[in-house]
Parts: C-alpha cells; sequence; structure tokens
C-alpha cells in the first residue's frame, strides 16, 4: 500500500472529550468540604486553647493536671486533638496526591495514614490519661 491511501481524519474534540476517563474521581468536593469543617473547627477550639494556656502560664503540675481533669476542658482537649489531625492528614494525603506518583504513592498514604493515627492516638490516650486521673506521678 502506498502512503496515500491511508486517509487521516482529524477529530476535533473537545477537552472535556479529551478529559473523560482521565478526571476526578469524585470525591474532591466533600474531601474540600470535610478540609474546610475541620478548619472551622480549629479556629475556636484553638483560640480556647490558646487563652487557657495563658491563663495556666506559669502553674504547677498539679494545677495544670486538675484543670485537664475537668470534663469540659477534657472534652475540649479531645475535639482539639482529634480534628487537629483528622485535618493533618485530610491535607497530607492531598500534598501525597498531588505530588507522589508511581510506585511510591501508596505506601507514601499510607506511612502519612498510620503516622498520623498513631500520633492522634497518643495524644488522645494522654488526654484520657489526665482526665481520669492515671497520671504517672513522682
Amino acid at each position: 500500500m502506498n502512503a496515500s491511501s491511508h486517509i487521516r481524519h482529524d477529530v476535533m474534540r473537545s477537552q472535556l472529550g479529551r478529559a473523560r476517563g482521565l478526571g476526578a474521581a469524585h470525591g474532591g468536593t466533600g474531601h474540600w468540604i470535610a478540609e474546610r469543617v475541620s478548619a472551622a473547627a480549629l479556629l475556636p477550639l484553638s483560640g480556647w486553647f490558646v487563652v487557657q494556656m495563658f491563663r495556666l502560664g506559669g502553674a504547677d503540675h498539679d494545677e495544670v493536671t486538675s484543670w485537664g481533669a475537668r470534663p469540659v476542658n477534657a472534652t475540649l482537649l479531645l475535639a482539639l486533638v482529634a480534628t487537629s489531625f483528622y485535618h493533618a492528614e485530610s491535607g497530607l494525603q492531598v500534598i501525597v496526591d498531588d505530588y507522589v506518583h508511581g510506585k511510591a504513592h501508596v505506601p507514601a498514604k499510607l506511612a502519612v495514614r498510620i503516622g498520623i493515627w498513631l500520633i492522634g492516638l497518643l495524644g488522645v490516650i494522654s488526654v484520657l490519661k489526665i482526665a481520669l486521673g492515671k497520671t504517672s506521678g513522682k
């Protein structure tokens, strides 16, 4: 066959047509909203925490642990820890999705998730230990 027998048909495709099958997994909107909700929840919690730390400035260990053992303070501390680590994990997952490619993507995503959950669990256990009065003493 000669080269002139091959007829080339250029098809004008829209950008949407080119992107089909390569686009979003349709989970981005929920993730985006969850990030904004956790950020909005962190604003008053962080403000409360900063004010409380200034109030406790110079306090001894017993005074701080009795403050942390109060139900309202323990609840707000738990909410702060849980929301902070959820928000951190959500943000780090976006960074991994955007910048880590190939074979390293899944292990990086898993490492972020496990690392954040372990550190967050440590924070929750620490607050519960104070709230329940089981601090390791001298």
